[in-house]
Formats: C-alpha cells, sequence, structure tokens
C-alpha cells in the first residue's frame, strides 16, 4: 500500500479503499483540450473539471428526457389543449384591429 495506508488497520484501509474514484483515460480532441483548459484557468483541477463536465452533461441530457415527457403529457392531455385554445381565442378577440 502507499500513502501511509499500510499503517492503518485493515477495517479503515478498506473502506479507504472503497471511496477511491475509478480512473479512466480519454483521448481529447482539440476541442475539448481547449474546453479543459479553460476549465483549468477557472481553478479547476484537471479531474474536478471532468467530473464536474460529466456530471453536468448528465444533467442536461436528464432534463432534456425530462421536458420532452412533460411536453408529450401536455400534448396528450386534452383539457389542456382546449385551455390552450381558449386562451387563443380570448387573445384574438383582444387584438387591436387592423
Amino acid at each position: 500500500m502507499t500513502c501511509g495506508l499500510s499503517r492503518l488497520p485493515a477495517v479503515s484501509r478498506i473502506v479507504i479503499l472503497a471511496r477511491m474514484a475509478k480512473a479512466i483515460s480519454v483521448r481529447l480532441d482539440d476541442e475539448a483540450e481547449r474546453a479543459l483548459l479553460l476549465l483549468e484557468t477557472s481553478g479547476l483541477t484537471r479531474s474536478e473539471a471532468i467530473r464536474s463536465s460529466l456530471i453536468a452533461s448528465a444533467a442536461r441530457l436528464r432534463r432534456g428526457a425530462e421536458l420532452a415527457a412533460e411536453a408529450a403529457a401536455l400534448e396528450a392531455d386534452a383539457d389542456d389543449h382546449d385551455e390552450m385554445l381558449a386562451v387563443a381565442a380570448l387573445m384574438e378577440s383582444l387584438r387591436a384591429p387592423g
């Protein structure tokens, strides 16, 4: 073990090792490299920048799926459709002539 882990009791070593992150390797194209450098200039480490970017991308995907599901539910809602038509008719009636 390294980093002084060998001096810890076996139970502590297991807990610490279980919490260590998995390492991955990626190849960056020029655009991704520029983006990473920009994130690093904000004060993030490479690891922090990559982790936060992955989490943000996943959140955007989830939000997009949530919005699509919400739009589909509204599209299928007959009451909502009727209300939308009523509001459109009201707005048309309030429009200035000409």
